[in-house]
């Protein structure tokens, strides 16, 4: 009785196709979930720091006040003096690239005089991806914000 034996075929070792692509459906639906929360959370941090960046601008127009008795009309003058010392025309209390450029974080200030003071304004660089409200604040130091594209002014609701 001669019995033939089966053989076995020889185990293969490492993913099949179908394991290999299952992985990648849920790699995909993973980060499906988290692109949105995560850009969610880039436009809430830009808002923050804009609302930062605007009480520190406050805070310098209240510093240049005690210093030369009147506010600053623009943000050059808040800041650094190109060679020399400091002076009315760059007083040296807010970073040199924001007084330059009037951009940080995601938004673009812009401070200007008027008859009792001055305002601030600041509003996404790219509406929708920086941010999605813009700010605006003045002698009085409130800060009001507007849910949307167009520039807040003193009618819109204070932020919190």
């Amino acid at each position: 009785m001669n019995r033939i034996a089966k053989q076995t075929p020889p185990r293969q070792t490492g993913f099949s196709l179908i394991e290999m692509m299952i992985v990648i459906a849920i790699i995909l639906i993973i980060v499906s979930i988290a692109i949105p929360n995560f850009h969610k959370a880039q436009i809430t941090a830009h808002q923050m720091a804009a609302m930062r960046t605007i009480a520190a601008l406050q805070t310098a127009e209240a510093q240049y006040y005690t210093q030369y008795g009147e506010y600053a009309g623009s943000l050059a003058e808040l800041g650094p003096p190109a060679s020399g010392a400091s002076g009315h025309a760059a007083a040296d209390l807010i970073p040199a690239r924001l007084a330059a450029t009037g951009e940080a974080s995601g938004y673009k200030f812009v401070i200007a005089p008027n008859h009792i003071g001055y305002t601030i304004s600041a509003s996404p660089l790219a509406f929708g991806t920086t941010g999605e409200r813009t700010f605006f604040s003045d002698q009085s130091l409130a800060l009001h914000c507007h849910d949307g594209p167009e520039p807040a002014s003193a009618a819109d609701p204070e932020a919190k």
